[in-house]
């Protein structure tokens, strides 16, 4: 609105509220390949035939989204806008709305699994090298930036960087919230290493795919890296995130329930936007 009403319904809407922190919905939309998981650009340089048929595939893709998949994400933004409407955010709801996006997002991670593999098969040698030096430098910089630093620090960054998401969607925040967002952030405690723990060992597990990615076994273990990364977590990671959700809600049901209504008129107004910008896509007319 993993933009923002705030991190957590990031990952609720999957997409849509991602997007709806851009100036023109349009245009990033047309660059979601920024955002789907299998984005290469960051990590290797493509040559002129692995940039075309990205580029066609992306292309197919996003009519297929806006055609079949962004009629939901409407339907989904208006049952959140309700829920704000009729003072109505619960934990309960909160999940369920949670289970809706996850769904969406296995959609997609789903229907991308094919030109993943086919655009991956397609590396060399020393594209996979380069790839495994980009993942070191990836977790080298994450390393650097939340966890070799006091956990007093990453408590503090974290809470500031939580004002941040909130304010376009709630405007400032009272004394009172802004208290609840940090006893937020203390309540993570030093998520941050298990989080980059994870993601580390999942680029590990495709740098192993890839070394499969000529045998009739790349694709299989492909779409499980995309489409069912909850069964390569470990317990401490399982455990973590779990406590990140179930936080998370809770965050979002107080900041709600301590809400004045010029907040909760800022909030559906902005997710009346963002809907009211999906509506008008060309994509989606057409």
């Amino acid at each position: 609105m993993p933009a923002q009403l705030i991190r957590t319904l990031v990952l609720i809407v999957g997409l849509a509220l991602t997007l709806g922190a851009c100036t023109r919905i349009d245009l990033a939309y047309r660059n979601l390949d920024r955002l789907v998981p299998w984005s290469l650009g960051d990590y290797l340089d493509m040559n002129r035939q692995q940039k075309a048929l990205l580029d066609e595939r992306l292309k197919d893709h996003l009519a297929w989204h806006c055609k079949t998949q962004l009629p939901g994400y409407l339907d989904w933004l208006d049952k959140v806008r309700q829920m704000v409407a009729d003072q109505a955010v619960t934990d309960q709801a909160l999940q369920q709305r949670t289970a809706e996006a996850r769904l969406a997002i296995g959609r997609v991670a789903e229907a991308i699994t094919p030109s993943a593999a086919e655009l991956l098969r397609d590396m060399s040698d020393a594209q996979v090298t380069e790839m495994r030096k980009a993942f070191s430098d990836d977790i080298a910089e994450r390393q650097k930036e939340y966890v070799d630093t006091p956990l007093p620090r990453q408590i503090e960054e974290r809470a500031t960087r939580m004002h941040k998401r909130l304010k376009p969607w709630l405007g400032e925040l009272s004394a009172v919230q802004r208290q609840r967002v940090m006893s937020w952030s203390q309540a993570l405690g030093d998520q941050n290493r298990e989080w980059i723990a994870n993601r580390q060992a999942w680029q590990q597990q495709l740098l192993l795919a890839m070394d499969q990615r000529q045998t009739p076994a790349f694709e299989p273990r492909l779409a499980q890296l995309l489409q069912d990364k909850q069964s390569l977590w470990s317990p401490a990671y399982r455990a973590a995130f779990d406590n990140t959700e179930r936080q998370a809600r809770s965050l979002l049901v107080d900041l709600l329930q301590q809400s004045s209504a010029a907040q909760r008129q800022l909030l559906i107004e902005r997710l009346g936007k963002v809907r009211q910008d999906f509506s008008q896509l060309k994509c989606l007319k057409g």
